[in-house]
C-alpha cells in the first residue's frame, strides 16, 4: 500500500537532525514510505531492492497480503488487553503452534515478549531459575541485544562504548570462525573449537557454576559465520555432560532464513529454549522463548510477562506467517534463493580480489572484504564504498563482522529471480568500480 509523504527526503533528514537522538544510527538516508515483497519504494519516489530486509525481519517478504489481512481482522476486533489481564486465544494458539514447530520431541512451553532482546533476557532468567546458577558463557562475534544483560552477551564495542558496567558472572568463548580460526590450523577444527568449552571449565569458572550456553547457529552481526554439524552437536554433548542449558538464538536465523524453518534443524541439535522474534510476525513487534516444559515452569508467577508481551494483533500476524511458511514450496524457495546466492557470490570471490571469504547458511550469506587476501587485512572502508555504490543504484545493503569489513545479504525469501538478477548485476558493479578505484 502506497503512501503519499508531504515531505521530501531531504525535508525529513533535516527534522531527524533536529529531533531523533544522534545515538540512533542510520546505514544510508533512505527514507521509506512503502514496500512490497522485495521492493521498497522512500518518499522522493526512488525504488530500491531491498536486500537488508528490515534487517532480518522480512523473510516472508514486505506487507504479505495473508498477514495483512490477519493484521486487519484483529485490529478492527482488539487492539489489546495484556494477556496478564484478560487471555486471549491468539497469545496461546501462537505458543502452541511454536511448541509443534520448534526443534526437539519433548514437551515444550513458552512466552511471547516484544523483541529479541527481550526474548534473551527472559531466557536467562528462566536459566537461572531453573538451574540455581548464575554464570552464562556466550561467544566472541555474538549479537543478543541492546538491554542491559543483552549488551553484556554482545561482543561488538560499538554498542557497548560508555554504556558499563554490564551485568555480571558473563564469560565469553571463541566461536568456531573458520576464515579467523581461533585454534590455529587444527585439522579437527569443529571438535577443537567445541572443546574450547571445556577450557573455559579449567580457565574462568566452574562448570557447576553455569547455567546456561547461548549461541546463534548463525553469527549474526558477527559476519555470518556458519560452523557445521560437528560444532553444535559437540557443543550439546558438553553441556549434558556438565548438565547445563543449551540456548539457541535463532532470532535471525529463523523463520525460513537458512533454508529451514529454524536453523538448528540443519544440524539436528535439540536446544533445551530457543530463541524467536525478527521474521516471527513479519515486522510488528513480537519475540518468543520456547523451551522444555520442566525449564519453562521453574520462575515463579509473576516471574514473566509486561504489559504488550503477546499483542494480539502480532500473535495473529505471526500465526499467519507460520501457515505462510508452512505451504507447500515455500521452503524449497528459501533453498534455492540460498544456493544461488552462494553461487553468485562465490563468482564474485572469483572475479574481484577483495572478496576474501563466502559464507553462510541458506539464504544467509555474506562476503567478507579484504586488502591482502593472504594476510586478511580487513577492508572495511571498501566494503563501505560497495554498500553506499549499491544504495545509490538501488540496492539496499548492510554490512556486519566486527571489523565492519562484511557485506551480508538477507533478500526477502519472496524475491523475484528478476529483482535478484538485478540485485546481483548492481553488486557485481559497485564491485568493479571499487576495484578500479
Amino acid at each position: 500500500m502506497s503512501h503519499d509523504s508531504k515531505k521530501t527526503a531531504a525535508e525529513l533528514l533535516e527534522l531527524r537532525e533536529q529531533f531523533v537522538a544522534r545515538g540512533v544510527f542510520q546505514v544510508t538516508p533512505t527514507v521509506a514510505a512503502s514496500a512490497e515483497g522485495a521492493a521498497l519504494t522512500d518518499v522522493d519516489g526512488k525504488s530500491y531492492i531491498d536486500f537488508a530486509g528490515g534487517l532480518g525481519v522480512a523473510n516472508a517478504g514486505h506487507c504479505p497480503p495473508a498477514v495483512v489481512k490477519a493484521i486487519q481482522e484483529q485490529a478492527a476486533t482488539m487492539l489489546h488487553s495484556c494477556f496478564h489481564v484478560a487471555m486471549y486465544e491468539g497469545y496461546i494458539e501462537l505458543i502452541k503452534r511454536l511448541a509443534e514447530i520448534t526443534p526437539g520431541d519433548f514437551p515444550k512451553k513458552g512466552m511471547l515478549a516484544n523483541s529479541g532482546a527481550e526474548a534473551v533476557d527472559n531466557a536467562i532468567k528462566i536459566a537461572r531459575a531453573y538451574t540455581g546458577r548464575q554464570a552464562i558463557i556466550c561467544f566472541e562475534g555474538a549479537f543478543h541485544g541492546r538491554t542491559m544483560m543483552g549488551l553484556s552477551l554482545t561482543s561488538k564495542v560499538t554498542y557497548k562504548a560508555g554504556f558499563g558496567p554490564f551485568c555480571g558472572e558473563v564469560y565469553r568463548m571463541p566461536y568456531a570462525y573458520d576464515y579467523r580460526s581461533p585454534v590455529g590450523t587444527s585439522h579437527n577444527f569443529e571438535s577443537a573449537c567445541a572443546g574450547l568449552l571445556e577450557e573455559m571449565f579449567r580457565s574462568h569458572v566452574a562448570p557447576g557454576e553455569v547455567a546456561a550456553v547461548i549461541i546463534e547457529p548463525v553469527l549474526g552481526e558477527g559476519g555470518f559465520v556458519a560452523p557445521g554439524s560437528k560444532y553444535f552437536q559437540e557443543i550439546k554433548a558438553h553441556c549434558q555432560r556438565h548438565d547445563i542449558l543449551l540456548i539457541a538464538d535463532e532470532v535471525q536465523t529463523g523463520f525460513g532464513r537458512t533454508g529451514r524453518m529454524f536453523a538448528m534443524e540443519h544440524h539436528e541439535v535439540e536446544p533445551d529454549m530457543i530463541l524467536l522474534g525478527k521474521s516471527l510476525a513479519a515486522g510488528l513487534p513480537l519475540s518468543a522463548v520456547i523451551g522444555r516444559s520442566e525449564i519453562m515452569d521453574a520462575p515463579h508467577v509473576g516471574g514473566l510477562g509486561g504489559t504488550f508481551g503477546g499483542n494480539p494483533v502480532a500473535c495473529q500476524a505471526a500465526l499467519a506467517i507460520i501457515e505462510l511458511m508452512e505451504a507447500p514450496g515455500f521452503m524449497e524457495r528459501a533453498a534455492a534463493l540460498g544456493e544461488n546466492l552462494k553461487a553468485r557470490f562465490l563468482q564474485f570471490q572469483e572475479q574481484f580480489e577483495m572478496v576474501g571469504a563466502v559464507r553462510g547458511l541458506g539464504a544467509m550469506m555474506a562476503m567478507e572484504l579484504v586488502s591482502d587476501r593472504a594476510e586478511k587485512t580487513p577492508a572495511p572502508a571498501w566494503a563501505d564504498a560497495v554498500v553506499q555504490k549499491c544504495h545509490a543504484n538501488g540496492l539496499l545493503l548492510i554490512k556486519a563482522g566486527n571489523y565492519g569489513n562484511v557485506i551480508r545479504a538477507l533478500p526477502p525469501l519472496v524475491i523475484t529471480d528478476e529483482e535478484l538478477e538485478k540485485a546481483f548485476q548492481i553488486l557485481e558493479n559497485a564491485f568493479a568500480e571499487v576495484s578500479a578505484s
